[in-house]
């Protein structure tokens, strides 16, 4: 299967100006220490290698279809001495089958706006959760292309991909048994949603 739709790797630099401190907003997502971590979609590892710091010595599973990605997070974890962050090669849609583990936390940024089968990937989610665990889904408000810019040029999806909160919302409770907890604004223009199992 290909790529989620819309879900190109930004490059680092205009990434950094969305994203200036990724272990804090990790961190206001629920991301501690001794967390074991499955992030969707994890490119080469703009927040998988924060989030390796943060749970050290727990595992962050960073699945990634495109091969080369994940070539580029092994290298930069080694350069980085990040020992607990492991990629995957594999698609998403089949999430539980490649952790070798449930984990405690699935993240998903930046990635539910080009997914087809929004309630096949929750459920995946699901499957890959120890009771209690929790599912974060970082999303792009729901604004005009043109409106989000980074480095002067509008960033994000198309405007029509773009999701409100109340309809990621919606797309995951219809798809699995996962209570909503609280929502996160993440300015300047993405929010998260976060649910637990």
């Amino acid at each position: 299967m290909g790529k989620f739709q819309n879900t190109g790797l930004p490059d680092w630099d205009w990434w950094g100006k969305l994203w200036p401190a990724p272990s804090e907003t990790l961190r206001e997502l629920g991301i501690s220490s001794g967390t074991t971590v499955a992030e969707v979609g994890c490119g080469n590892g703009y927040f998988a290698l924060p989030a390796a710091r943060i749970t050290a010595p727990e595992p962050v599973y960073a699945l990634e279809l495109d091969e080369t990605l994940a070539d580029e997070l092994t290298s930069l974890a080694d350069l980085q001495d990040v020992e607990n962050v492991e990629p995957i090669v594999g698609d998403a849609r089949s999430l539980a089958r490649h952790l070798p583990e449930t984990v405690d936390f699935v993240l998903l940024a930046n990635v539910f706006h080009g997914v087809g089968n929004t309630a096949g990937l929750v459920e995946q989610a699901f499957d890959s959760l120890d009771s209690g665990g929790r599912f974060a889904v970082v999303n792009w408000h729901d604004m005009p292309r043109e409106a989000t810019t980074v480095a002067g040029s509008p960033r994000g999806p198309p405007t029509d991909l773009r999701m409100t909160p109340e309809e990621t919302e919606s797309a995951v409770l219809e798809a699995a048994d996962f209570t909503l907890q609280r929502q996160v604004e993440l300015p300047p223009y993405h929010y998260a949603l976060l649910f637990e199992r």
